[in-house]
């Protein structure tokens, strides 16, 4: 197996990885971007990519919803939780109350702002295409800021990096939610259900127009099929196109789940499937008896008796 993630090493997304059962011993390749992680997927030259999707804090990863939106269609097969912890590295010599200019990941500057506001009010941000990258550069010589925001994974590989603080966050309860995702080849199987699972789909609103959106949702609440996720995001094409990525309570075989896809299909046909796959968290639905798989059947039955 071959496998890549946001790099380079030292991120959470390798966090993420190391903790699919087989990733310990497979070829791990970085990549320097979510979408070249997931372009090397469709290019079939790694079985798989973990890129992280959404944050407790920030919400959806942008750069993750718009490169599984488009092009080839991928597959999401499994999920991974990861509590984020913050720390503070610097240049060689450099000390804490010397910092005037910090580099991380943009949303790792968001779950920091509150202790950079407090520590270091006069500190100017510098994007970094993710935590690592902005750490790991000191290795290189001088990047162009004075610290780095990272986990303390980084400072645990990388000893010799100068270490300027602990425990910055924010949030002691941030987390980061990660998706293992692959190509969606013909002939590829979808993880069995659990009864704890979550399906990902990507719908285009089909016409700019009001109670278009409720079209849409109303699909899930008739069939009892709850969101755990739902956000906009533009298509690019015209000011005012977007798509809603979702994510949805169940599994394609359940019996409420195919119905509301089926729903779904006739008011919105360019609606993508990206998977079915089971919960990180294992936590169930909350089903009323008449949208069980059984209710269905036998609704199903009772018709065809007619």
């Amino acid at each position: 197996m071959k496998y890549t993630y946001l790099g380079p090493e030292g991120t959470f997304s390798e966090a993420a990885l190391l903790s699919v059962s087989d990733a310990a011993y497979a070829e791990r390749i970085p990549a320097q971007s979510v979408p070249s992680a997931l372009a090397k997927v469709r290019r079939g030259e790694v079985d798989a990519a973990m890129v992280p999707i959404e944050n407790s804090v920030e919400g959806g990863v942008t750069a993750t919803l718009d490169s599984i939106a488009s092009g080839d269609d991928l597959r999401i097969i499994g999920e991974v939780l990861v509590p984020i912890r913050f720390i503070l590295i610097g240049a060689p010599g450099v000390r804490l109350d010397e910092v005037s200019v910090v580099s991380t990941h943009s949303h790792a500057w968001a779950q920091v702002r509150g202790w950079m506001e407090e520590t270091l009010p006069n500190a100017e941000y510098v994007p970094a295409s993710s935590t690592a990258a902005a750490a790991v550069a000191f290795l290189d010589g001088d990047p162009g800021y004075d610290a780095a925001v990272c986990s303390p994974i980084v400072a645990e590989q990388h000893p010799e990096l100068n270490l300027l603080a602990t425990d910055i966050g924010d949030n002691a309860n941030a987390i980061t939610r990660f998706v293992l995702v692959t190509s969606a080849r013909e002939g590829l199987p979808t993880p069995e259900p659990t009864g704890a699972d979550k399906t990902t789909v990507v719908i285009p609103l089909p016409q700019d127009r009001a109670g278009a959106l409720m079209d849409l949702l109303e699909q899930f609440a008739a069939r009892g099929v709850n969101l755990s996720r739902i956000e906009s995001r533009p298509t690019g094409e015209s000011l005012g196109s977007y798509f809603f990525s979702i994510d949805a309570e169940g599994h394609l075989e359940n019996q409420r789940m195919r119905n509301a896809l089926r729903g779904l299909h006739r008011v919105s046909p360019g609606v993508k499937f990206l998977g079915s796959y089971p919960r990180a968290d294992g936590k169930r639905p909350i089903l009323d008896p008449h949208h069980s798989d059984e209710a269905f059947s036998q609704a199903d039955e009772w018709v065809d008796s007619l």
